[in-house]
């Protein structure tokens, strides 16, 4: 009787220990945006290219600035920036008057770049709610699959989009990504992370960005697709000319 007391002992706590072996999507991302750069976010300027316009982020705990930089056909300075007031535009340092559905589309193309550029960081946002879809493997390794989505409430004007997000189950690092839109006709896209490197702790990698005509499809069939060659290579995304100043 004894021996099997203790059988049973140890059968509960090797059932406890494999219930909490089984992360759930908060956890996953948790441990993504920790593997990424985790608590540097919070205190960094970040400056890059990206299809030769100037970026710069900056992050001093709960304030945040977003900037684009760029030079019009007449040579003169644009500045877009998008901060806890709001977004602003600048011309050769000189504040303008923007309508107020300009200040909607320029805010979200700044916040756009950003948000992939930062990935996974931006997956904590307080709007973002995250399901675990279960685990696939792309390349003989092994992934959590994780759907994102956006509350209407501080999702922005597409908080309709979809998202999924590969994340590596040994080293959690985001090596897949694909998500659905609706403005320009809808499509869906499938992205590829490659050219992986740490600045000053932080990670950053490129894209091969993928298509595929049947916008109907949902994400999680994509990965598979993409192995069997059916996807279409759209373009490729570099992030140039990186530059990471952490703060105290």
């Amino acid at each position: 009787m004894k021996n099997i007391f203790i059988v049973l002992i140890i059968l509960f706590f090797a059932s406890c220990a494999g219930e909490k072996q089984e992360l759930t999507a908060e956890e996953i991302v948790d441990k993504a945006i920790k593997n990424a750069g985790g608590e540097r976010y919070k205190n960094a300027e970040i400056d890059f290219v990206f299809r030769n316009k100037e970026y710069k982020s900056t992050r001093e705990g709960g304030k945040f600035s977003l900037e684009r930089k760029m030079t019009d056909s007449t040579g003169n300075e644009i500045r877009d920036i998008l901060d806890n007031d709001g977004f602003q535009r600048m011309i050769n340092d000189t504040v303008v008057e923007v309508v107020d559905s300009m200040k909607v589309a320029y805010g979200n193309s700044v916040n756009s770049v950003h948000y992939f550029v930062q990935l996974p960081y931006g997956l904590n946002a307080e709007a973002a709610k995250k399901e675990l879809i279960g685990k696939d493997s792309i390349s003989g390794r092994e992934y959590y699959e994780v759907k994102v989505t956006f509350a209407e409430n501080g999702g922005g004007t597409d908080h309709e989009d979809e998202y999924m997000y590969w994340i590596d189950t040994r080293n959690f690092e985001v090596d897949y990504l694909a998500y659905n839109f609706e403005t320009n006709d809808g499509g869906v896209r499938f992205r590829k992370a490659f050219n992986h490197r740490i600045i000053e702790g932080i990670r950053f990698v490129d894209y091969e960005n993928y298509k595929y005509d049947d916008h109907s499809t949902p994400l999680k069939e994509l990965d598979d697709l993409f192995e069997k060659r059916e996807l279409d290579l759209l373009s490729i995304i570099e992030t140039k000319d990186v530059k990471v100043k952490l703060g105290s």
